[in-house]
């Protein structure tokens, strides 16, 4: 078996993500700010990615940025916390300022995102990579994404988003699917059917078969809250 090249972060998830019984994972922050050891832990992970080579495509690199993305994130949300959403203090969200390096660069929370993952690597998984700390973000796993075993867990994950009601709900009127479908329709095809081409991809059976029935996006949604243990209700 391939050597885990991000055990810490998975020791760090493991410890402080937990799986909610409707199926959205959440993050002990509160605990987490609370442990300087882990903490100082998080910040080392980080700093590890200053000077990588993470320019090559390959399964490896995707793996880094994406865990990176997810690192920096919760560092961010950390570093503010107690906060309702990620949104908040923001007119329109901190992923352009919150920065980073790595690959011996700058970058922002945004351009690991839309000029690095998506660009380079430019395929729906993409989106079920990366956890921007919100309740309707596909879940951050307990684990920490390895190039061995990459393309099963970004396939999980898929799986499990798109099954889940914040992925797909469907109503009498057509199905009101998450805003990611709408923001990034260009990544799932390019059109509202290529969308729903890639949700049958994922859809467990009975979800297909409603989906099928009435193959009609009618309605987007997203909820901002935090995906945090502490929450006693969402936005």
């Amino acid at each position: 078996m391939a050597k885990a090249k991000h055990a810490e972060w998975t020791r760090l998830l493991a410890a402080y993500v937990r799986s909610a019984e409707d199926g959205v994972t959440r993050v002990d922050y509160a605990a987490l700010a609370a442990n300087s050891a882990d903490r100082a832990a998080l910040d080392a992970y980080i700093a590890r990615f200053a000077e990588a080579d993470l320019s090559a495509k390959t399964d490896a690199n995707f793996a880094s940025w994406a865990n990176l993305y997810n690192a920096v994130t919760v560092r961010h949300i950390l570093e503010r916390y107690p906060v309702r959403s990620i949104r908040d203090g923001y007119l329109n969200g901190p992923w352009k300022q919150v920065r980073v390096r790595a690959g011996g660069r700058e970058v922002s929370l945004d351009a690991i995102e839309h000029d690095i993952l998506r660009v380079r690597w430019g395929t729906p998984e993409v989106h079920y990579a990366l956890n921007c700390a919100s309740y309707s973000c596909p879940n951050l796993p307990p684990y920490a994404w390895e190039p061995a075993t990459l393309e099963a867990d970004l396939a999980r994950a898929a799986r499990d988003y798109v099954n889940h009601p914040r992925g797909v709900t469907v109503t009498a009127r057509g199905l009101t699917v998450s805003s990611i479908y709408s923001w990034f329709e260009k990544d799932f095809g390019g059109s509202k059917a290529a969308v729903i081409e890639h949700l049958l991809l994922h859809a467990e059976p009975g979800l297909a078969a409603s989906i099928r029935a009435n193959p009609r996006i009618n309605r987007h949604t997203y909820d901002w809250a935090l995906n945090d243990t502490q929450a006693t209700s969402r936005r």
